[in-house]
């Protein structure tokens, strides 16, 4: 009988253990950023940031890892980017233990909407190309961005987007990993990276005993819940179904939401179903064999543990790499899973019009009322769906019948 270990030493794949490592780079090279600038505008110790850095990392990896390897499903998890973003302007408004006192909250109410399967009914209902189209919306930015930073660092991009073309021809399933490396070896030796800044020490996380509060509940706690449930598990679970893997939301949400209850005394905001990095480990990229793609699922996890261990080191080495090469690396990587978003988008005729408004509301970016642009493309995109095609509308059965006849 195959031991797990042997089948998992089976399954893996380079491209598999290369689309891991990116989703993780990216993560740290993008939205940690956010965790910095919050960390600072609250004026949080440098043991209190490292403990925040480590709470979300060691909760996105084992998460990650555990979901992946069970469900056999390249499941990413990672910490509410929108979630941070809030922070920037809520964390300087109240002490961190009302704040942690807030992120339980969130914490509790999201594992109990996991629990009840209310998230699993209303994702049924999103019609495919409106959620195609959500997808594809979100990840344009990516891809756009791969051109326009040429003009930030013309020999960089332009280098990578040859390398891409050229490995896609002769060797596509390595195509990433060879952009990967010929990249950051540009870098290295142009010195626009900070290797020798590089410092390695275990974490000690610092636990921040909670302080219950009205205030912090409702003004954090309560928009923290939202925030990351329109803004990470909507769309996240969108790339999920959009790739062809019809798992349950109910499992995942619930143990990224009980896993963000036991970590947040130590400054985890949230740990979550991520959407963006997810794309680049769901597409073909990571491995043509949709079964063998959760490796990159579980290769991820284990990065992102590596990485929490070591209290925010290796986090700050992957954020000091260039702009452009993180750029270009996420647009390249994602460009068949933008594909794919178009794809469907266009695909169902009859709701073509209803998907392309939700594209163009999501690809737009806006932000209102505080909610981003996945959330509004859903509710414009839904709004136009109930208009256009009036689903509940059905034809009478004398009609049905006469039509019949």
């Amino acid at each position: 009988m195959t031991s797990p270990l042997q089948t998992l030493r089976e399954d893996s794949s380079v491209s598999a253990l290369v689309a891991g490592f990116l989703a993780v780079l990216i993560s740290y090279a993008g939205p940690l950023v956010i965790v910095f600038q919050a960390a600072r505008l609250a004026h949080l110790s440098e043991a209190q940031t490292s403990s925040w850095i480590w709470a979300i990392s060691i909760g996105s990896g084992l998460t990650g890892l555990v979901l992946s390897w069970r469900l056999k499903t390249p499941v990413i998890t990672a910490w509410s980017t929108p979630g941070a973003a809030l922070l920037v302007t809520m964390l300087t408004t109240m002490p961190l233990g009302q704040a942690i006192g807030a992120y339980i909250t969130s914490s509790v109410a999201i594992t109990l909407i996991g629990l009840s399967g209310a998230f699993d009914r209303f994702i049924s209902r999103i019609p495919k190309g409106i959620a195609a189209a959500m997808l594809a919306g979100i990840l344009l930015r990516f891809g756009t961005e791969v051109f326009t930073s040429i003009k930030a660092n013309p020999a960089l991009v332009l280098l990578m987007v040859l390398t891409f073309l050229v490995a896609k021809r002769a060797l596509p399933r390595y195509a990433i990993a060879g952009v990967l490396l010929v990249g950051t070896a540009f870098a290295v030796t142009t010195g626009t990276t900070h290797l020798s800044q590089l410092e390695l020490a275990v974490v000690r996380p610092v636990w921040t005993t909670p302080e219950w509060s009205w205030h912090a509940v409702l003004s954090l706690g309560l928009p923290l819940a939202l925030v990351t449930l329109t803004g990470q598990y909507v769309p996240g679970m969108a790339v999920l179904r959009t790739s062809g893997y019809q798992v349950p939301a109910s499992g995942i949400i619930a143990t990224t939401g009980f896993a963000s209850l036991l970590l947040a005394p130590f400054g985890a905001h949230g740990v979550n179903l991520a959407a963006i990095t997810a794309a680049i480990c769901t597409g073909k990229e990571a491995h043509e064999n949709a079964d063998r793609r959760y490796v990159a699922g579980v290769a991820g996890g284990a990065i992102y543990v590596v990485v929490g261990t070591f209290g925010g080191a290796l986090a700050l080495l992957f954020s000091s790499l260039p702009h452009e090469l993180i750029a270009a690396l996420a647009g390249l990587a994602l460009i068949g899973a933008i594909t794919t978003g178009l794809i469907g988008t266009v695909q169902d005729e009859s709701h073509r019009d209803a998907s392309i408004v939700t594209f163009l509301v999501t690809a737009s970016g806006m932000s209102f009322l505080g909610l981003g642009a996945a959330f509004w493309g859903l509710v414009i995109g839904g709004a136009a769906y109930l208009v256009l095609h009036k689903p509940w509308k059905r034809p009478a059965p004398q009609l049905a019948t006469l039509k019949k006849a």
